[in-house]
């Protein structure tokens, strides 16, 4: 790749500047500026006999990570599937975190596998929309161990792999989400998803085994001190994996999370990777002037099988 002027005198003025960044150890103060908050709206829902929850905050500036994100209170949050039937999500103040809860009656369900849902949240007088359908999900048959040898300074690594087939019929996405010894494994790179029995549209695996990438996408992604891959697994260790059905924007969507925070960092980052932004939504104001909403709706139909490892 040819670079242009400006990108070669870009990159000798980095490469000067590195000594000195190493000398340098004077405190600078940012005058950084600030936004308006905005609402955000989590709302990513499941069949699973359990209390559903859509969460409701206000955002905040990129280096105000020292307190949680504030809670929306007053909201009037409403779930409706295509048969006309309404869930409503009562507020929880004591949760502190912006819960909206649906407390389900023994063995009901929120719908089924084909049903369309529209999510109505009106806050301050403006209402917000967004829909999405439930689609299908494959089971989960089995959990097995995948086991590769150590070498010079790499120890033995022992992985969970789960087993399960994706139906037939292009443009199934799922979302995989794993419980190691009860915790769930939420950083940006240990997100997996697939497309049918693949990683994307284009791998095209159709109604077959998931592929490994997919299918040992379910472990901890952690490093020791020295960057080395440490083993996911332990002995006694235990792994709960989740396939939960997706809509394809909701694939989308965990694509933009992941390439947002999921990033090398350094000074390479000016070159490789595009600038931060709000991920996209499928959450519209009904009133095209009205305020701007962040988040995403998505209703899945959930499998699951867990287990315990010994080795």
């Amino acid at each position: 790749m040819k670079l242009t002027a400006f990108q070669t005198c870009l990159r000798f003025v980095c490469l000067l500047s590195i000594p000195f960044l190493w000398s340098c150890d004077d405190e600078i103060d940012l005058n950084i500026s600030t936004a308006n908050p905005i609402l955000n709206i989590d709302a990513w829902i499941n069949n699973k006999p359990e209390t559903q929850h859509i969460y409701l905050t206000l955002t905040q500036d990129y280096f105000e990570n020292n307190t949680l994100p504030p809670a929306v209170t007053g909201a009037t949050v409403t779930v409706t599937d295509n048969n006309g039937r309404i869930y409503e999500f009562t507020e929880d103040p004591k949760s502190g975190n912006g819960a909206y809860s649906w407390q389900p009656k023994k063995g009901e369900t929120l719908g089924g596998v084909g049903q369309r849902y529209t999510l109505k949240v009106i806050y301050k007088g403006e209402t917000y929309t967004a829909t999405s359908a439930m689609n299908r999900v494959p089971s989960v048959d089995s959990l097995t161990l995948s086991y590769t040898e150590g070498q010079g300074m790499m120890d033995d690594i022992y992985r969970a792999e789960f087993w399960s087939t994706d139906p037939a019929g292009k443009g199934d996405t799922y979302w995989l989400r794993a419980y190691k010894n009860g915790q769930l494994l939420n950083k940006a790179s240990e997100i997996t998803t697939a497309y049918d029995a693949g990683t994307s549209s284009g791998s095209g695996f159709d109604g077959v085994t998931f592929i490994t990438p997919v299918r040992v996408g379910i472990n901890a992604n952690n490093f020791d001190d020295d960057d080395r891959p440490v083993s996911p697994l332990s002995n006694g260790d235990t792994i709960y994996v989740e396939i939960h059905s997706i809509n394809l924007v909701s694939f989308n969507y965990l694509a933009e999370v992941v390439s947002q925070a999921d990033r090398m960092g350094g000074i390479s980052e000016l070159f490789t990777s595009a600038p931060l932004a709000n991920v996209s939504t499928n959450i519209v104001n009904s009133n095209a002037n009205g305020s701007a909403v962040v988040g995403f709706f998505n209703v899945a139909a959930v499998a699951g099988r867990g287990k315990k490892f010994y080795f």
